[in-house]
C-alpha cells in the first residue's frame, strides 16, 4: 500500500461516520429510513474499507435493505458506475437498482449506497454521503 493511499484510507475511516450521519440525517428530513454505507476501494476492486450504518430501519416486511445495499455496493464494485446505470446484463446478485453512486479518487474509488425508499431517494442521500466525504478526500 502506498503512502498516498494509506493517506486516503486514513481520511476516509477518519470521516466516515460523519458522513453516515449527514445520510442519515438527510433520510430523516425525507422522511425516509433504510441503510446506508460508505466505502473506499483501494486502487480498483480487490480491497475496501466500508462502514455501514442502519437509518432507522433494517427491514421491512418485504424488503430486507441491508441485502439490497450490499447488491447495489457489489454491483459499482465491478462495474464502477453507479448503480442501476450499467449496460450489461446483471450478475446473478445484481438487480440494477439506482441508490448507490460511486467516484473515482486519487487512489481508487469511494461509494455511497442508501436503501430503504424509492431509488431516486436512495440517490439523493447516498450522493449526500458521496459528496461529503469527498469533500474531506480532497
Amino acid at each position: 500500500m502506498t503512502t498516498a493511499t494509506q493517506n486516503s484510507e486514513n481520511l476516509f475511516s477518519d470521516n466516515s461516520d460523519a458522513s453516515l450521519s449527514a445520510m442519515e440525517h438527510k433520510s430523516k428530513e425525507m422522511k425516509i429510513r433504510g441503510v446506508g454505507i460508505i466505502a473506499f476501494l483501494e486502487g480498483g476492486k480487490g480491497n475496501w474499507v466500508s462502514k455501514m450504518k442502519v437509518m432507522g430501519a433494517l427491514k421491512n416486511e418485504e424488503v430486507n435493505f441491508l441485502a439490497v445495499a450490499y447488491s447495489k455496493a457489489g454491483e459499482m464494485v465491478d462495474t464502477l458506475k453507479n448503480s442501476g446505470t450499467s449496460d450489461r446484463t446483471p450478475l446473478l446478485g445484481e438487480f440494477k437498482f439506482i441508490g448507490g453512486v460511486i467516484e473515482k479518487v486519487n487512489n481508487g474509488y469511494v461509494l455511497a449506497v442508501f436503501s430503504g425508499a424509492t431509488g431516486e431517494e436512495d440517490t439523493v442521500v447516498a450522493a449526500l454521503g458521496l459528496e461529503f466525504i469527498l469533500s474531506k478526500l480532497k
